[in-house]
């Protein structure tokens, strides 16, 4: 026999304004213009300017058939409306402000521009063409030449062989920037050192790289000079020195490119009369306003001898687009208001640093003390974090910067792990290049500062700091 039961389940459900706000939050304000430019396209009842300039705008409204008239009587080149002014001057800044933004072309780009300037035939610019497209994110073609050339014949149903299409890839690799279509790093190196100016240093740098490459990158010096009959000391640092200026990523990577992009801040901090004021930047974020023509036709619905079959219906459609505007223009105040908490937590809870820009300063910190601080869940103040910075008086700082680590120390007290990277920077920028410290030494030498840190956290910090291991650190 069926049994029916009562059972009583707690679930959480996002409101449509609560999931648009919580994707509002993560874009930074550089990229804010672009939604707002988005909603106001889809929504006509949505429009620029600040709400108190609506009745400057019935006047200004309200004189442009007068000057219509006016023009008309004078001849357009002898008059010109108010109205049409504003647009050409807004015209102006919009294109002045557009040819401050530098153009950005990817490396794809700049390699099929020199790509164009090579005496190629259409054949072997389609094998070009096919080489910058199986190039890695680093500059790399690492596929083998003869599954390239299966490639060419099965998609572009070109025939052709391995030195063919070596030939043109011998040309790529004399584009910019040097060593572009290296199949391994020693071809990177060689490919960048053949373009420098030669002298001795250099030409010594090409022998340890066709010669001594493995003694080099495993750093065996005595080895090297050994096997290579070198005795003069100078000349190996100055060769060795030249190698190591060589980019080993000719075509950059992900991270070096997120580190490359530049920081527009979110958030403003500045002393005044030794107090701290945190703003929003206004960069990108217009006022936004309902369109009074719209509220006029809700208006007139509503009257009575007003009730015909296409009325209603654009009524309806009015109501909706008004109540989508309202969502909308509460959603970014909301956004506004929780951004401007968020950083005002911040800045209470890192006070010192932000007074005095010492990284010995900052203390650990992690999203949920920022949460508990303004009373709102982690995820928050996670989507907030993400991709937004602050402009201070030493600089603009990504707000990840903040969110650190605990690490205790002797005395019992809890230290920044930024404070204690720092201690592992400056360990290794003061060590001696001829014997540099294992991982292993500088956990010790830590220790006897007063922190508690093992040698697999050392280890951890000094890739974070993108510092090679000791081996690899050895000068001669």
């Amino acid at each position: 026999m069926q049994e029916l039961r009562l059972k009583q389940n707690l679930t959480q459900r996002l409101t449509p304004q609560q999931i648009q706000l919580a994707k509002l939050l993560q874009i930074p304000s550089i990229d804010i213009r672009v939604r707002i430019e988005q909603e106001l396209t889809e929504n006509p009842v949505l429009e620029e300017g600040d709400a108190t300039s609506e009745e400057q705008l019935e006047k200004e409204e309200a004189t442009q058939e007068e000057e219509v008239a006016l023009a008309e009587y004078l001849g357009e080149e002898a008059y010109k409306p108010q109205y049409a002014q504003r647009d050409s001057q807004a015209q102006e800044r919009q294109a002045r402000r557009e040819a401050a933004i530098p153009t950005r072309y990817s490396l794809n780009e700049q390699l099929l521009e020199q790509l164009h300037f090579l005496r190629l035939d259409e054949r072997q610019y389609k094998i070009g063409q096919h080489l910058i497209g199986s190039l890695e994110s680093d500059g790399y073609i690492r596929r083998d030449l003869e599954a390239i050339v299966n490639d060419l014949a099965f998609t572009q149903y070109i025939e052709t062989d391995i030195q063919e299409v070596a030939a043109v890839l011998s040309r790529i690799q004399s584009f910019d920037p040097p060593g572009i279509g290296a199949r391994n790093l020693q071809e990177c190196l060689l490919i960048q050192l053949q373009k420098k100016k030669d002298n001795p240093a250099r030409q010594l740098a090409i022998q340890i790289i066709t010669q001594g490459f493995e003694s080099f990158i495993k750093k065996h010096y005595d080895k090297l000079a050994k096997k290579l009959a070198i005795e003069d000391t100078q000349l190996l640092k100055e060769a060795l020195a030249l190698i190591t200026k060589l980019d080993p990523k000719p075509g950059g990577s992900d991270e070096a490119s997120a580190r490359s992009q530049p920081l527009y801040p979110d958030f403003i901090v500045t002393k005044q009369n030794g107090q701290l004021q945190v703003t929003l930047s206004s960069y990108n974020t217009p006022e936004l306003r309902i369109r009074k023509s719209y509220t006029a036709i809700l208006e007139d619905y509503h009257k009575p001898h007003k009730k015909d079959k296409k009325l209603k219906e654009a009524a309806t459609f009015v109501k909706q687009r008004l109540e989508a505007a309202k969502w909308f223009m509460d959603a970014i105040k909301q956004r506004q208001q929780t951004l401007l908490h968020t950083m005002e937590a911040i800045v209470k809870l890192q006070y010192d640093f932000f007074m005095e820009e010492e990284e010995e300063q900052l203390k650990p910190m992690i999203l949920k003390d920022v949460a508990v601080e303004i009373g709102m869940d982690v995820s928050t103040i996670s989507r907030i974090a993400n991709n937004k910075s602050v402009q201070t008086d030493f600089g603009i700082y990504p707000l990840k910067f903040f969110f650190t680590e605990a690490i205790s120390t002797t005395s019992g007290e809890e230290v920044s792990n930024r404070a204690v990277k720092q201690a592992v920077l400056a360990l290794i920028q003061g060590e001696d290049k001829r014997r540099p410290y294992p991982d292993d030494k500088i956990a010790l030498m830590l220790q006897a500062k007063g922190y508690h840190i093992a040698r697999r956290t050392v280890a951890k910090y000094r890739e974070q700091l993108h510092i090679p291991v000791a081996r690899l650190r050895k000068e001669v």
